[in-house]
């Protein structure tokens, strides 16, 4: 259990499923966070405006009247204040819930109606407004929603409004808006904790619902990994079923150029790449079996007709001798060859950069192509032998012409032709060796450069040639930056072509020329 665990970890489902979870939470505790800031300052922004807008309300509906009546003269008495007095004809006390207003026989029907339509506007107000209202010398003229309770605040600004956050009695916040002008103070105010109530429960609601959602999204998060993963899964399935004995089968592919869908274009592409390279390992085996086993053969043969013989000269042995060094010889070239691609494959071969002046190793593999060439009579021409100069290896250059001359030649009939030129173009050199041998079919063309690979292998054999000379000239040119090409006829002859890139020059040597 402790390893399936450390395995789900390790996993990239589980991977996938805690990063959705994270971000998801995260995203959802950024919303809460800033939601929650946001809404308490539009709620306090709010409160400020409406504090300020009813301080400014008030004061324009006061203000016009004040010269009306003697606002100074007025006194809001508390209720039981007023019910000890003893009351006169003169004299009437009005009471409600929240105001009581002492009016004597100087106070006229408009004093009364002011503070009656400052009450009415108090009631049809949807919030819980707290009014005061005071003359100059402090004293009490209106107030609502307070009942004994007294605003203080005195640092009252002439003509502006201010808002500041003042504590009650009882320890409880108020947001007040507060202003003064010549007749009176005007104090409206509004508990805080009411505020507090809503950013409460908004506070609450997130705390059930960000856990509801990380857990929904935790198992969201899981499903949606899982679905994601299941074609990788196929895909793994697909490529563990396929060994070395079934290389020809391919992983399904759905045809979409998604992420997947390149995966397993890659995973066929590196499979098609193991098949032929199983292919060219399994065809070089045979090759190189074979050829070594005819040699073989034909030594065991004739060691063993010399030894049952009973009338055998010592030039009968030397005969047998001589055939034995000739496929011995033959071997040791094979074995030379193979081992120089194994040393190129593995990228160990010695090459050295030097400067190489092609038109002298050309004029040297002209002169050594007409005496390879003296027992056909074939005819061998030297074209045009440019001056041309490369950086590499001299030896391997030299290797290379002399296998695509030594194949001319073998391949060319008697009385046939060999002709090879040296030509100097722009930015590289190029030499052709051109014959009017058998040719090579169109089908072939592709496949000389293979190892063992030979068109016909039976005339190949009595040739001499080991079917490796061309894949050795390839990786020479290969090697130096360089290309070999040929272009064929069914008996017409071939034209092998070997382009190899110059030296650079030097800007001395370019401003000389």
């Amino acid at each position: 259990m402790p390893k399936t665990m450390k395995n789900l970890h390790r996993s990239i489902r589980f991977k996938l499923t805690l990063y959705y979870s994270l971000i998801v939470g995260g995203t959802l505790l950024g919303f809460a966070l800033a939601s929650y800031y946001y809404t308490e300052q539009n709620l306090l922004s709010s409160l400020d405006r409406s504090l300020y807008n009813e301080v400014v309300w008030l004061k324009n509906f006061i203000e016009p009247r004040a010269s009306k009546v003697k606002v100074k003269k007025q006194r809001i008495k508390p209720k039981q204040q007023a019910a000890n007095e003893k009351k006169s004809p003169t004299q009437e006390i009005r009471k409600s819930d929240e105001i009581e207003i002492v009016n004597t026989d100087s106070l006229d029907v408009e004093f009364d109606a002011i503070w009656n339509q400052i009450y009415e506007h108090t009631l049809l107000t949807p919030k819980k407004q707290i009014i005061q209202i005071k003359d100059r010398n402090g004293d009490i003229l209106y107030k609502s929603g307070l009942g004994k309770e007294d605003i203080t605040f005195d640092e009252v600004p002439q003509d502006i409004t201010k808002l500041v956050t003042i504590w009650n009695a009882k320890g409880q916040p108020l947001r007040l808006a507060v202003s003064q002008d010549r007749t009176m103070k005007v104090y409206v105010a509004y508990p805080i904790s009411e505020i507090d109530d809503v950013l409460s429960n908004l506070f609450s609601i997130f705390l059930f619902l960000i856990p509801v959602a990380v857990v929904i999204s935790v198992g969201g998060g899981w499903f949606l990994a899982t679905r994601s993963l299941k074609p990788v899964d196929d895909i793994a399935r697909a490529a563990r079923a396929i060994t070395a004995h079934n290389l020809d089968q391919r992983i399904q592919f759905s045809g979409v150029d998604d992420e997947l869908g390149r995966l397993v274009a890659t995973f066929n592409e590196m499979i098609s790449r193991l098949q032929l390279s199983f292919t060219q390992i399994q065809q070089f085996s045979s090759d190189a079996s074979h050829e070594l086993r005819t040699p073989l053969t034909i030594m065991r043969g004739e060691l063993e007709l010399a030894l049952r013989s009973k009338k055998n000269s010592s030039e009968q042995y030397r005969t047998v001798l001589s055939s034995a060094l000739e496929e011995t010889m033959h071997m040791t070239a094979i074995i030379e060859n193979l081992l120089t691609l194994a040393k190129a494959d593995r990228g160990l071969t010695n090459f050295t950069k030097e400067d190489v002046w092609l038109r002298s190793i050309v004029q040297e593999l002209f002169e050594d192509c007409e005496m390879l060439a003296e027992h056909k009579e074939i005819t061998v021409t030297l074209g045009t032998l440019d001056d041309a100069l490369i950086l590499g290896d001299a030896v391997r250059i030299r290797q290379l012409l002399l296998n695509l001359v030594d194949n001319a030649i073998k391949y060319t009939p008697e009385r046939g032709t060999v002709a090879i030129s040296l030509i100097r173009e722009q930015y590289q050199a190029r030499i052709d060796i051109k014959d009017s041998g058998v040719g090579i079919p169109s089908e072939d063309i592709s496949k000389i450069f293979d190892r063992f690979y030979r068109v016909d292998k039976a005339r190949t054999r009595e040739l001499g040639g080991s079917g490796l000379g061309l894949s050795i000239s390839k990786w020479i040119a290969d090697i130096h930056g360089g290309t070999i090409s040929v272009e064929s006829t069914v008996n017409s002859g071939s034209i092998f072509t070997v382009t190899l890139p110059l030296k650079p020059q030097s800007p001395q040597l370019e401003i000389f020329n």
